[in-house]
């Protein structure tokens, strides 16, 4: 099924998360006992079964994506995995636009697979979302291997720099750079 929503990721031009990244998203929601995740880029589905599969028996997955192609695929990839209609939220539209609608301090994880030019109203927003303890988890922190070139001045290396830094000098967080598929920042709200 994953080897499914994967290969229909390529079909519509998705790179969905690696095997290592889901395998870590798995891991962190399982390590909180997630039950309310938020996922901003539903894709086909991928990263989500591996979240759906690391939270509670009783979680729910809110995932927000402005393709209703992809999320109708994915809704596909989730009942195949079986898991109930019940334990997902999917929600069309930009993040930015539906961000500001949930909860304050209601999730306990937030996984990121957006343009890196989103990540800083992303990591905002997060800490807003989050309850205390609850990660934070941002893909592409590596920004396809150019994060460590100094000479990598593009849009996207810049912004992802930049949140990272940011991260790292707050104090309202606790930041790991796992070096995961295209890299995962993740990072715990204090």
């Amino acid at each position: 099924m994953l080897r499914t929503a994967r290969s229909l990721a390529r079909e519509v031009g998705l790179d969905a998360v690696t095997p290592g990244s889901g395998a870590a998203l798995r891991l962190l929601a399982a390590a909180g006992n997630a039950r309310a995740v938020v996922e901003i880029g539903t894709g086909t589905g991928v990263s989500g079964v591996w979240l759906l599969r690391g939270m509670r028996a009783d979680g729910v997955l809110t995932t927000i994506d402005v393709e209703v192609e992809h999320q109708r695929i994915a809704r596909r990839i989730f009942a195949e995995a079986g898991f109930a209609a019940g334990r997902t939220r999917i929600i069309t539209g930009r993040a930015l636009d539906v961000l500001p609608r949930l909860a304050d301090g209601a999730y306990d994880l937030i996984f990121v697979d957006a343009e890196a030019t989103g990540f800083h109203a992303c990591v905002d927003a997060a800490l807003r979302l989050l309850r205390p303890g609850g990660v934070l988890a941002l893909n592409g922190a590596l920004a396809g291997g150019r994060i460590g070139d100094p000479a990598a001045r593009d849009a996207e290396t810049v912004t992802v720099r930049e949140t990272i830094k940011a991260i790292r000098e707050s104090e309202h967080w606790t930041p790991a750079l796992l070096p995961v598929g295209h890299g995962l920042l993740a990072a715990v709200k204090c």
